[in-house]
């Protein structure tokens, strides 16, 4: 790949990666109600979605999408319909642990799932896919894009989940990690509306 097509796309990825979006918001909320441990499953989970996403546009199903437009508002109505139930359980969770027994506890599998219901990711897949890698050869601009795809995945989610466990101890008082979580949930229906008029 030509070093400038590669410094495009660190530009590209750069700006997607670490702009606030459903993974980031999460990575956040949950290193901020169960501690930095607690929100790794996720923040790993993603750049394995993530990169299994891409691995499927970059195999035909970008085309699919394109070619059935239905399909594609499918994926954008159940992305839409888990994020506004995420932000309704997060709203709710007012105490440290109350967020667990609210069912915001999202692992592993939810995390990779959640990469094939979330517009941020696809269009990121879509672009990514029709600018660098299929313009070939294939495997071989693979291999230089998935990789730098994981790093940037991995680092925007496990900072923004650094930022939620440095909170945490700041937001037992009080009522703020209720206000907090009020704030994150505002942030996924703001995600979920941004990407309805997508």
């Amino acid at each position: 790949m030509p070093l400038a097509d590669y410094l495009a796309l660190l530009a590209l990825i750069t700006a997607m990666a670490f702009t606030p979006g459903p993974n980031t918001t999460l990575s956040t909320a949950l290193a901020a109600n169960f501690g930095l441990r607690g929100a790794l499953r996720f923040v790993v989970s993603v750049p394995v979605g993530w990169t299994l996403l891409l691995l499927c546009a970059s195999l035909g199903l970008a085309g699919a999408i394109q070619a059935w437009p239905a399909l594609g508002w499918a994926i954008k109505a159940v992305g839409l319909t888990y994020l506004c139930w995420l932000a309704w359980r997060l709203w709710g969770a007012d105490r440290l642990g109350e967020a667990d027994g609210a069912g915001l506890r999202v692992g592993f599998r939810q995390g990779v799932a959640l990469q094939f219901v979330n517009i941020k990711a696809w269009m990121a897949a879509l672009t990514v896919t029709a600018g660098w890698v299929l313009p070939g050869p294939l495997g071989e601009r693979l291999l230089v894009v998935a990789p730098t795809m994981v790093f940037y995945a991995f680092a925007s989610n496990f900072s923004y989940a650094l930022i939620g466990s440095l909170l945490r101890r700041w937001l037992t008082v009080g009522r703020r990690l209720a206000w907090f979580n009020r704030g994150m949930a505002l942030v996924l229906l703001a995600t979920a509306v941004w990407m309805a008029r997508t």
